[in-house]
């Protein structure tokens, strides 16, 4: 009873699992990260300035777990490295360990070391022991934080942050350019999937930090900023609503051209996808938080308010994005090629490929950001205690 109507022999079993859902969303998550942090360094964004190294960190974490979901997919992973020996520069899949290799080493890391290379040098004096070592080892040699050497590394810093945005776009978005180009499936094969990967991609991104920063700054017992969150919860919503324009925008266009896979693909909206694109996707997901973010800017509240639904639409929207991830991989596989039958997924638990290494992997990140941030602490030295008003509001929330 998985099957219904004719399917093709290799079409019994879907080729790609949850993994290969998990795989997008955590570069999503990277690539709105570094987006959100770039505002302050390239277009002078001094709202968001308290999490611009947050930010930074957000996107490393998230990056160093990305290729675990497509390592566990692989039935020989040990065979990985042979992309980087013999390159096939006609295959995208091939190519994407030089993309992500460029865009680690050669963008976020080199951003954050040179971000932090005055920091590291301190620190290198003033601890003791085992943490002494490493921070000699992260000055690389160059202990000059002089004012000519720190505003060198400020210039190279904005230069690196430059060639970092268009890389972090194609980072997630040849995962876009890999289904559309995929011709024999009508559910992916569209011009526009790169640019809504994109797009979504910065959706995610802004509001894992958004949540992120709300959770620290509780954590640490810190007043937060409200004025960054207003200002990082705006951005948010701008670009939700070029998300949703976009997905709208293909939707629309599918319905007007109305070709011979039309009709499977609605039948596959109306009944096995109902429930993770029209329910939790557009409904939950999209519309809920737009309207929530759109709420804000329309009337005005207090700043508990506004905290809770920032929280709320932050995590709404990071579930909508990943039921995006689901419909487009699982979704684009549920029907034949000969739009004649259809077919379920089955979602194990314990397995190489089930739920729970799905949920370890996008858990992962959080314990690396935490060991990141005790490494290189992205806020200030001396911060004030909340008081008053403001640390009223930051307990209750």
């Amino acid at each position: 009873m998985q099957v219904q109507g004719y399917m093709y022999p290799n079409e019994y079993e879907l080729a790609w699992s949850i993994l290969i859902v998990v795989y997008p969303y955590i570069t999503g998550l990277v690539a709105g990260a570094f987006i959100l942090a770039s505002l302050e360094r390239v277009f002078h964004v001094e709202a968001v300035k308290p999490t611009y190294r947050l930010a930074l960190l957000t996107a490393l974490a998230f990056l160093l777990v990305a290729p675990l979901p497509l390592q566990l997919h692989l039935g020989h992973p040990e065979r990985s490295f042979e992309m980087y020996l013999t390159p096939h520069r006609t295959s995208a899949m091939a190519m994407f360990g030089f993309v992500y290799l460029w865009y680690l080493m050669a963008v976020l890391v080199l951003e954050i070391w040179l971000d932090y290379r005055r920091d590291i040098v301190l620190l290198s004096q003033r601890t003791r022991g085992w943490r002494r070592a490493i921070y000699r080892a992260l000055t690389l040699g160059s202990s000059n934080i002089s004012a000519g050497a720190l505003a060198v590394d400020e210039r190279a810093g904005y230069i690196v942050t430059v060639v970092g945005i268009p890389s972090a776009l194609l980072l997630h978005g040849y995962v876009g350019f890999i289904f559309g180009s995929v011709k024999a499936n009508p559910w992916w094969s569209s011009p526009l999937m790169p640019v809504v990967f994109i797009f979504s991609a910065m959706v995610s991104g802004i509001a894992a930090v958004l949540l992120i920063y709300m959770f620290t700054t509780w954590v640490r017992k810190r007043a937060l900023d409200m004025r960054c969150l207003d200002t990082i919860a705006r951005y948010l919503l701008y670009t939700f609503l070029i998300d949703f324009s976009l997905e709208m925008l293909d939707l629309v266009h599918r319905i007007y051209e109305a070709n011979e896979s039309f009709r499977s693909l609605d039948f596959m909206v109306h009944t096995r996808l109902y429930l993770s694109q029209i329910v939790i996707q557009i409904y939950i997901g999209t519309l809920l938080p737009l309207a929530l973010l759109g709420l804000v800017q329309v009337i005005k509240l207090g700043a508990t308010a506004r905290k809770r639904i920032y929280a709320c639409a932050g995590s709404l929207a990071l579930v909508g994005i990943f039921a995006m991830r689901w419909n487009v991989v699982i979704g684009g596989q549920l029907f034949s090629k000969s739009f004649l039958g259809y077919t379920t997924y089955k979602l194990a638990f314990a397995t190489r490929e089930g739920l729970l290494p799905a949920i370890l992997l996008m858990l992962l990140p959080l314990p690396i950001l935490w060991g990141l941030t005790k490494l290189l602490p992205p806020w200030p030295e001396r911060e004030a205690e909340p008081a008053g008003e403001n640390r009223a509001a930051t307990l209750s929330l």
